[in-house]
């Protein structure tokens, strides 16, 4: 009797990964024919239908730096640039050191009519910012990975070395390994943080009034247009409060924002 609930047990197992894998190819194969079909559509200047081909795969939970950039590209076609930007800014976000992006979302925002004056940044903000964009943070995390073996390699090399001038050298760069480590392993938590928490957002109201607090009859402090890119700091109700990259503070109504 046991045996027959074992077999039972073991035959339903089987089924559903069978079910499972089935179900994960399947909507791979799906993936891939809408990813064909945005890519036909927008070839041949059917910028519309290319763009419900590729929402079709973001609609799915798919997403990839090189979709954002194409779904980014159809929308620009159509003259729709706050989703343009939106779709530049999600691909810039997994891709954040590729220049085709950087370029195209430079092209778009040249739509905005809102112009803001970013503060200066001290330079070594700057400069830990532009490293930190040099990989997105899966090539981050696997730098990581691989100067820990390094550093595992060299400690076992100190250890068991009986050669003094191999101890010195393992030594040095083993702390040199595990600093490499350590930075690039913050560098990937950095880059994931932005990604999970998507602080950034796209106003698409045509023209909206930022308020003092989240309530319509307060102080009205200073216009926004479409296609600003705003930095949400806090949230009560359905009112957002956005932090511009010039230092100025409000707060919005979240249908006028769509999240990066």
């Amino acid at each position: 009797m046991i045996e027959m609930v074992s077999a039972k047990v073991k035959i339903y197992s089987l089924f559903l990964i069978g079910m499972f894998v089935f179900l994960q190819v399947s909507a791979q194969d799906s993936t891939q024919v809408f990813w064909e079909k945005g890519n036909a559509y927008y070839t041949t200047e059917e910028y519309q239908q290319a763009i419900l081909a590729y929402e079709q795969i973001v609609n799915s939970g798919h997403e990839s730096a090189r979709l954002y950039f194409n779904l980014g590209n159809a929308y620009y076609k159509t003259g729709d640039i706050n989703h343009a930007i939106l779709n530049y800014e999600r691909a810039k976000l997994l891709a954040p050191q590729d220049e085709d992006i950087e370029f195209n979302l430079r092209l778009a925002n040249q739509f905005v009519v809102t112009e803001i004056e970013a503060l200066p940044q001290p330079f070594f903000v700057r400069w830990r910012n532009r490293i930190i964009n040099l990989y997105p943070a899966d090539a981050w995390a696997g730098i990581s990975i691989g100067a820990f073996i390094l550093f595992l390699g060299l400690l076992g090399l100190f250890i068991f070395s009986r050669r003094s001038s191999l101890k010195r050298f393992s030594f040095w760069f083993g702390i040199l390994a595990i600093l490499i480590t350590g930075f690039t392993l913050s560098f990937a938590a950095r880059q994931k943080e932005k990604i999970n928490q998507r602080k950034h957002a796209i106003v698409f109201c045509p023209r909206v009034t930022v308020k003092s607090a989240p309530a319509q009859n307060s102080t009205d402090l200073f216009l926004l247009y479409e296609g600003v890119k705003v930095e949400i700091s806090d949230s009560v109700n359905t009112w957002k409060e956005i932090r511009l990259s010039d230092g100025n503070v409000g707060w919005l109504p979240d249908s006028c924002i769509v999240r990066i």
